[in-house]
């Protein structure tokens, strides 16, 4: 029998789009978020054509197009000579090779976008200032004032719902740190490209910069090797943690030093990816999105996983009783989010080569033209969720 009402754990990207998506159905959603208010959290991000393709099917593309950039490519730059390495195109090419358009945003712009349209659902209800510990159905139920069939854990890398789960996942450290802050664009150095998504290449560490339109400003993040002190993806670096990140980018180009040397707000962000484990408990509990199979930012796809997640999830139920609809999601994720971890591992060594390692990439690279290159995203970009 088809479920009516599911509880959502957390009110993020991957919690609201799963409302979304299953009031899409004519299911129900009762949205718990431990937050008294949603604010804005995190940086920019970058919603990929397979990403936004469900946005659009969930009616919220044109609200969020209103808003965001769609860069004209995403390219690799050499950290040191500053000089281009590699591109692949996007803006109108994306749109025809695959299907939908490649857009940035500040992710609390996405948020905002999706906010909204689970307010205006009647199929959705948010709970703010709901500080789950106990994820259970009887215990929802009571504070939502009525009964739920299923539990969707969409409550990030620290969830609260994965203890309903045996042999779920669990969070470990990656050694690297991420360093995320935003430069207005009116004081930006001329080196950061107004137009595209840049990925400055250096040893061991690198930097990706894209504009980000609400507020005419560009969205940095750069990744080093480091320890970790802190689970808040939001904490304010001090200056031991910020020596320690420009000692990650020594040997860089004199214009990017200076740009980091002058970031005393950048935020510290400790990356933490998912061992393997369980992401259902055979009966009415689900995790989805980082709570599942949190990953490295280097492919730039969690948002996206999130995203997908939700959309498929939500089509699995509407046919199939719970127990069935959760093994069938697993078993249908857990493939392309393992290739998504492999491409991000490669893409990390690539990104971070040294020496001989670092010569035969930038000549590989250069040797190849943008479609090419393009062409090698078609199964992350091209991917066509079923909802």
């Amino acid at each position: 029998m088809p479920i009516k009402t599911a509880a959502i754990i957390g009110a993020g990207i991957a919690g609201l789009t799963t409302a979304l998506a299953l009031a899409r159905h004519g299911i129900r959603s009762e949205i718990f978020e431990q937050a008294e208010a949603l604010t804005e959290v995190g940086a920019g991000l970058q919603i990929s054509p397979n990403a936004s393709r469900i946005l659009d099917t969930l009616g919220v593309l044109d609200t969020l197009r209103a808003v965001w950039l769609e860069p004209e490519e995403v390219r690799l730059v050499s950290a040191s000579s500053l000089r281009p390495v590699a591109s692949v195109p996007c803006g109108n090419f994306a749109r025809e090779r695959w299907g939908a358009p490649y857009g940035t945003a500040h992710r609390a712009t996405l948020q905002k976008v999706l906010l909204e349209a689970v307010i205006a659902n009647a199929f959705c209800t948010l709970h703010l200032g709901q500080r789950i510990e106990i994820t259970d159905r009887q215990t929802l139920a009571g504070i939502a004032g009525r009964d739920v069939d299923i539990v969707i854990g969409a409550d990030g890398v620290w969830s609260k719902a994965r203890a309903m789960v045996p042999a779920s996942p669990s969070p470990v450290f990656s050694g690297n740190i991420a360093w995320r802050f935003t430069i207005a664009e009116a004081s930006a150095p001329a080196i950061l490209n107004r137009t595209s998504v840049t990925a400055f290449l250096g040893p061991a560490s690198h930097l990706v910069c894209y504009p980000i339109r609400e507020n005419a400003a560009f969205n940095i993040v750069a990744i080093v090797s480091g320890s970790s002190s802190s689970r808040d993806w939001s904490t304010a670096s001090n200056k031991a943690q910020r020596e320690q990140m420009l000692r990650g980018f020594s040997g860089w180009n004199s214009a990017i030093i200076q740009m980091l040397e002058k970031q005393e707000q950048a935020s510290f962000w400790p990356l933490y990816e998912m061992k393997a484990g369980r992401w259902h408990n055979g009966s009415d509990t689900v995790l989805i999105g980082d709570a599942a199979h949190a990953m490295m930012p280097f492919a730039a796809q969690g948002a996206a996983m999130a995203i997908e997640d939700a959309f498929e999830l939500a089509g699995m139920l509407v046919t199939r009783p719970p127990a069935e609809a959760f093994d069938l999601f697993e078993k249908h994720r857990t493939p392309r989010i393992a290739r998504l971890r492999q491409r991000a591992a490669f893409n990390q060594f690539a990104y971070h080569a040294r020496g001989p390692i670092r010569v035969a990439r930038d000549l590989v690279l250069s040797l190849r033209p943008p479609q090419s290159l393009a062409a090698d995203m078609d199964w992350i970009y091209g991917y066509r969720a079923i909802g």
